[in-house]
């Protein structure tokens, strides 16, 4: 049930937003599954059918409960930032004959995208991965959220008028690389008038240090007090280092201090300008980065 794995743990973290939490939900998925007599597992047609139900319905519990103990966070919940990993681009189905499809996979685990579901209510965000990121038809998410299919459309339909509408005029991954990369060196030479220019007039920065890391607690707007922020942020005088990574599939910067990860920048760019800027320093949310990977 290797594929089933990877498959699940896909669509959990698209829901969940954090990889532990994500492993955790399809664990508990695959324990409820060999729980069952063996009569009753030969009883159940398509066992992975069976998994994506009960992985989601444990998802969609714990998106019911997540928004009560997010206000107990201290600052900003950001989503986990990852590095490249082939693991979180499979829908357990080929889909390399489709580039249009595969290009929506990957914008499912953007930083910007995931951010953004964070708005829609959690059957919204259900109905609307399941569907338009995976596929399912909305007879089988109806099964899931406890809704009639039409009602599972209409969930969909309202969380993609909703994402839609936060989304301007995007640039293309080599133009999204530039800036960041302009970005970065604007920091490293103190570069204010460089930075400026590079920045969207109403920018916001968000900074999740989960209350183990010192950031600002609140977001930042406007293009002037961003900049001076990275420009204290990301001074040398630290000794950090920063390296032009992909973070969630978009180019992005890492932030490494005597050789360990310390923190990721993550990038929205619209209009040839930086919209948005996500910082996460809990180290919590860096297990990825700081692990060799398997």
């Amino acid at each position: 049930m290797l594929d089933e794995r990877v498959t699940l743990v896909n669509i959990a973290f698209r829901m969940l937003g954090c990889a532990h939490d994500a492993e955790d939900v399809v664990q508990d998925a695959f324990a409820r599954w060999f729980a069952l007599s063996d009569e009753a597992r030969r009883e159940i047609r398509s066992p992975a059918a069976w998994l994506v139900r009960v992985t989601c319905r444990i998802c969609l519990d714990q998106l019911n409960s997540a928004r009560a103990r997010r206000e107990r966070y201290v600052g900003d919940w950001l989503p986990e930032p990852l590095p490249d990993d082939s693991r979180w681009a499979s829908t357990g189905r080929d889909r390399a004959g489709d580039p249009a499809e595969q290009v929506a996979l990957a914008d499912s685990v953007s930083m910007g995208m995931l951010v953004m579901l964070e708005s829609v209510t959690p059957a919204e965000r259900v109905a609307f991965i399941l569907h338009d990121v995976f596929d399912l038809p909305h007879t089988e998410i109806a099964e899931i959220v406890g809704r009639s299919p039409a009602a599972c459309r209409q969930l969909a339909a309202s969380a993609r008028r909703h994402l839609q509408s936060d989304r301007r005029r995007a640039v293309t991954a080599h133009q999204h690389r530039d800036i960041v990369s302009a970005f970065k060196n604007a920091c490293e030479h103190g570069d204010l008038d460089t930075l400026i220019s590079l920045l969207d007039p109403q920018v916001t920065v968000r900074a999740d240090g989960g209350g183990k890391a010192r950031v600002a607690l609140r977001a930042i707007l406007g293009a002037q007090k961003t900049a001076r922020y990275f420009l204290g942020l990301l001074r040398n005088k630290f000794a950090q280092e920063l390296t032009e990574e992909n973070v969630n599939g978009c180019p992005g910067l890492v932030s490494h201090v005597n050789g360990e990860v310390n923190g990721i920048v993550a990038f929205a760019v619209h209009g040839g300008r930086i919209t948005q800027i996500w910082v996460i320093v809990n180290p919590e949310k860096l297990h990825a980065w700081r692990e060799p990977s398997l």
